[in-house]
């Protein structure tokens, strides 16, 4: 699998080796509440996907946030050696704790900073399933996972409602929604 320095660059290559979940509840899927028109039933969130970096669990606090300043993101996804999603690292959040609490980041471990309950669909549900999920959580973003949670991606609900102007969408509630997310 191809890394630097610590980032998992999924673009690349998906890692097909299935790994059980060693954490008994890191992460739920929102439940979906099924809506939409029927141009979005046939798609799925695979055919919309962005690809994602993401920082392996296995590096430094320095490390992360560096990779973060490099790829000029806030947060990024974080992977075990396998590619499974394991959570979201923020960079606020790092400094506040790291720096607050006087740890050294180059030898401060990113495991304990992992955030692990994050939204997140999977690359063989629907758009318009994926849509609803984001819709009702409120997010702009969420990652997608194949059903092992080896992380595929993202998508946005910018790219959904690109995607439901393309299909001639009657109930794109996305392209409002877009706009209500950013207030």
């Amino acid at each position: 699998m191809p890394t630097q320095g610590g980032v998992v660059d999924f673009t690349a290559t998906v890692n097909p080796v299935l790994k059980p979940t060693s954490d008994p509840k890191p992460m739920e899927q929102i439940k979906p509440n099924y809506f939409g028109g029927a141009n979005f039933e046939a798609r799925t969130v695979k055919d919309i996907i962005e690809p994602a970096k993401s920082i392996s669990n296995k590096v430094s606090v320095r490390a992360a946030l560096d990779q973060m300043q490099a790829q000029a993101t806030d947060s990024s996804p974080v992977v075990d050696q396998c590619g499974e999603l394991l959570g979201i690292l923020s960079k606020n959040k790092m400094n506040r704790n790291v720096g607050g609490f006087g740890h050294d980041p180059k030898t401060e471990p990113v495991e304990a900073h992992i955030e692990k309950n994050n939204a997140y669909c999977f690359e063989d549900q629907t758009i318009a399933e994926a849509e609803q999920m984001m819709l009702n959580a409120k997010l702009g973003e969420v990652f997608v996972v194949t059903r092992e949670k080896l992380l595929v991606g993202t998508i946005n609900i910018e790219a959904i409602a690109q995607e439901g102007k393309k299909l001639g969408s009657r109930l794109n509630i996305s392209l409002r929604c877009r706009d209500s997310l950013k207030r």
